[in-house]
């Protein structure tokens, strides 16, 4: 069957249809070699349309287990080559998949224009110009007010534990945030993305986290409104999208990215040890000014912001996935220091001057 892919610089590339159907969304990819199952349930890629630069995917089959949410996030999937297992589950799940296309090209494509507006038609009886009418009602990643509504939980979910009490704002929360935490005895709360200060003040936190999730970090303003009233005197963490939320709370600016950073392998540099990690990451958007933060890692690729702390007020957040899954896994005592602050331990904050 034939599928058709119409990108937003005027081209439309013809491939394979392995799941049928029709889309749009914003054109990204991924560097990751393993983790289909996971970035293919990531709700931070609500929205968009996920190209994989690895050629074979599928090659160790499906397992429920591996995912990060309930169902598949991404608009449509894209592949070199899709096996049948995924080509199934995609099926199963109503997302569109094509495969069959020189994924190079497309990736070389993204990387020289950036992330673009694109549409598919995928089937028995699509056309070009069916993909071309989805490109034309796609819209950018910023003009998704609300796209919070579509990955959060719509009413609070709790996590017991019998260590330190989380408020988790789920923006598009992965669960290994949350598998994460609780693994460290925390009693996880985790709240819908608009939650107001005075839900969260009812819990009485000991930490006050705001997780991953899709799009504009502007869009989330509940997420934001509560860090301002809650930050310095409760302590506050964040991961990706959760980053910007708190940057831009507390006096930051973000920016959206050319193309973004997604895949296993961005190297990150610790400004205070000099020490540099694999991360995994999968974000469009950027602290462009940390605010009343203070910037302590940077991409090695880029120098962009990949942790900032609270200059007199415990804070840590990271722009990576400290908690990926399937790694690697150079980064998991950030879960640790997030939870001394909760526990009231010596954090790891700045002094001001």
């Amino acid at each position: 069957m034939s599928a058709y892919l119409a990108l937003a610089d005027g081209r439309v590339v013809e491939g394979h249809s392995q799941s049928p159907g029709t889309g749009r969304g914003e054109l990204v990819f991924t560097t990751a070699y393993t983790g289909y199952e996971e970035s293919l349930t990531d709700p931070s890629y609500a929205e968009q349309v996920l190209t994989f630069s690895y050629p074979l995917i599928g090659n160790y089959g499906v397992r429920e287990e591996r995912f990060e949410s309930d169902s598949v996030q991404p608009r449509i999937a894209v592949a070199r080559e899709f096996t049948d297992d995924v080509a199934d589950w995609l099926t199963e799940a109503g997302v569109p998949a094509i495969d069959g296309i020189d994924t190079r090209e497309l990736v070389t494509a993204v990387r020289e224009e950036g992330a673009m507006r694109c549409g598919v038609a995928a089937g028995p009886d699509a056309t070009p110009e069916q993909a071309r009418e989805q490109l034309d009602q796609a819209v950018e990643m910023s003009d998704h007010t609300d796209i919070g509504a579509t990955v959060s939980v719509s009413e609070p979910q709790v996590y017991q534990g019998n260590g330190a009490r989380v408020a988790l704002i789920d923006c598009g929360a992965k669960r290994s945030i949350i598998e994460a935490l609780t693994a460290r005895n925390a009693e996880v709360h985790v709240l819908p993305y608009d939650t107001t200060p005075e839900a969260v003040a009812d819990l009485d936190p000991d930490l006050l986290f705001i997780s991953n999730g899709p799009g504009d970090p502007a869009n989330f303003e509940a997420a934001g409104q509560v860090v301002d009233e809650f930050a310095g005197r409760t302590p506050v963490a964040g991961i990706c999208l959760g980053q910007q939320v708190v940057a831009r709370a507390l006096g930051g600016e973000t920016e959206k990215m050319e193309f973004g950073h997604r895949g296993l392998n961005q190297p990150v540099r610790d400004l205070e040890t000099d020490r540099v990690v694999m991360t995994t990451q999968n974000h469009g958007y950027s602290v462009a000014d940390p605010g009343d933060l203070a910037v302590t890692q940077v991409n090695v690729n880029d120098g962009t912001a990949e942790g900032l702390k609270g200059v007199g007020i415990d804070c840590i957040t990271r722009q990576y996935h400290p908690e990926a899954n399937p790694g690697p896994h150079d980064s998991l005592d950030f879960f640790e220091d997030v939870l001394a602050m909760a526990n009231g331990a010596d954090a790891p904050t700045i002094v001001a001057d």
